[in-house]
């Protein structure tokens, strides 16, 4: 299906289909009358020869230059030229992809003031699959990302590289195989095109969309890991939930009796009265990351259908106002906040992992979960990584959306950092992963360490989605291939799905 860009009806899902599954985008035709109606009202105010900044200005602590009328056509070359200082490695294309389309969604609400030509070459490079090379370090996350997004902005010219038919190949040399025209970029094209934190947008709502499937894969975790350990499922009562009324914490505990349902193990003599906070307070820490999350996703749609530029104009009113838009500091806040959480609740399976290999926690099954202990160590060092991992994503989770460092010789004096936010919120998730698929490896093993007790429906079926990939440790073996393995299923989302298939959606 083809995904409609009117400049307000954007979700991350939107995001994810034409990012990941590239496809196509079309943009609506009132949002186009929009466009060319600001245009004109630029072009007018352009003949008029208004002072409007990055237009008929020079640009940050040069916004008091003001241009001739030659220099006003070649000043946004430059600007592109001047602002492509990025640096390190390209991300990934799904990335720039994102960015993409979240400024082509801006642009839609025809406020930007650029011209048609340059929002339907973007849209076009996104449909023949043209993807800029844009390398990931160099943004501050005010005046937008605009040093990933200038590294963009460069293909529509001609210039620069991009991936086309998976080659890395000139900009001009991918625009011509994919019979896409390049552009010159007239008055305010080339900062319309850039002025906005639009790859931190663009990132974030895929992170998103990965923690949200992350947050239900946990609950998949903890559920085994309750279940093998005989848990006392009081502390999952839907009434003990909806008295401290977090709804986070309320859908967390359904989700997780549903997958046990049908359980023997939790049938099994021997229940402790009340157990550690590990395996009690699951739903209050996921709960707290359901409930972030929810707050995320607000933040990031509202960013994704709202115009980050500057200036802004509106035709109607005849009315051009300079502003602060493209600061990336909502959507900064929003991710350190998750990404948070996700190490927060990746602490707590660490936790249960250990709970798992202590004989004398683990309500009766063998020392680091190998029936050899002493000879074998079992799954003894799994921990180890897991606490690695969890002590990075606790490094990680130290704020950079705190950590303005003043630009543009002070008149850009406060600036977001939002893209340092992304990029270590994309590491924090790797991370996670790879946790829960330690804690699901243990889960397994210990699932068969108790047989012939069986699981509930939705943990068997996680248990036979791991069994495909790692075979039951009865004797010690290289564990590293395991443990890739299952952090790619659960990345993937193979397992979640698999689940979900057996018993139905998790909330």
């Amino acid at each position: 299906m083809t995904v409609k860009l009117t400049g307000k009806n954007l979700k991350i899902e939107d995001v994810v289909k034409v990012a990941r599954q590239r496809e196509k985008v079309e943009i609506s035709g009132d949002a186009l009358e929009k466009i060319k109606k600001c245009r004109e009202f630029v072009d007018k105010k352009i003949k008029e020869r208004a002072v409007m900044y990055g237009i008929t200005t020079g640009i940050g602590e040069l916004s008091e230059v003001i241009l001739t009328p030659e220099q006003v056509e070649k000043f946004q070359r430059y600007l592109i030229y001047s602002h492509a200082a990025g640096c390190g490695k390209p991300l990934p294309e799904e990335v720039v992809r994102a960015a993409m389309l979240s400024r082509i969604n801006v642009h839609c609400n025809g406020n930007s003031g650029l011209r048609p030509v340059v929002v339907k070459t973007l849209v076009e490079m996104l449909n023949r699959g043209v993807t800029p090379v844009v390398y990931d370090k160099g943004s501050v996350g005010a005046s937008g990302d605009l040093s990933p997004m200038s590294q963009m902005a460069l293909v529509l010219m001609g210039e620069g590289e991009a991936y086309y038919n998976g080659e890395r190949l000139p900009g001009k040399k991918a625009m011509e195989k994919a019979g896409i025209s390049t552009i010159i970029y007239n008055a305010r094209d080339g900062l319309a095109t850039i002025n906005g934190s639009n790859v931190i947008a663009g990132m974030g709502s895929l992170e998103l969309f990965d923690i949200e499937r992350w947050i239900k894969t946990s609950e998949v975790a903890a559920a085994m890991t309750l279940e093998v350990l005989n848990a006392n499922m009081a502390a999952y009562d839907e009434r003990l939930h909806k008295a401290r009324g977090f709804p986070g914490a309320v859908t967390c505990a359904e989700n997780i009796r549903k997958i046990v349902e049908g359980s023997e193990l939790l049938k099994m003599k021997g229940k402790k009265v009340q157990d550690a906070y590990s395996l009690r307070s699951t739903p209050q820490v996921v709960g707290s990351l359901r409930d972030t999350f929810d707050f995320a996703k607000k933040m990031f749609e509202i960013e994704l259908n709202g115009v980050g530029d500057n200036p802004l104009f509106f035709p109607d009113e005849e009315l051009y106002i300079t502003g602060a838009n493209f600061q990336g500091t909502p959507t900064a806040f929003a991710l350190e906040f998750v990404g948070i959480g996700v190490t927060t609740v990746s602490a707590l399976s660490e936790r249960r992992i250990n709970r798992l290999m202590n004989p004398h926690l683990s309500m009766g099954l063998p020392a680091f979960l190998t029936k050899g202990a002493g000879m074998f160590s079992g799954l003894m060092l799994t921990q180890y990584t897991a606490g690695s991992m969890v002590c990075e994503n606790r490094i990680l989770s130290h704020p950079a959306a705190t950590g303005s460092i003043p630009a543009a010789a002070d008149q850009e004096d406060f600036v977001s950092m939002g893209m340092n936010t992304a990029l270590k919120t994309r590491q924090i998730i790797n991370n996670a992963n790879t946790v829960l698929a330690i804690e699901l490896i243990a889960g397994a093993q210990a699932v068969d360490l108790r047989k012939p007790v069986k699981p509930g429906k939705g943990t068997q079926t996680a248990y036979e989605v791991i069994r495909k990939y790692v075979k039951f440790l009865d004797e010690d073996r290289p564990l590293f291939e395991d443990i890739n393995a299952i952090t790619e299923v659960v990345q993937s989302g193979e397992l979640l799905d698999e689940v979900e298939n057996a018993i139905g959606k998790l909330k």
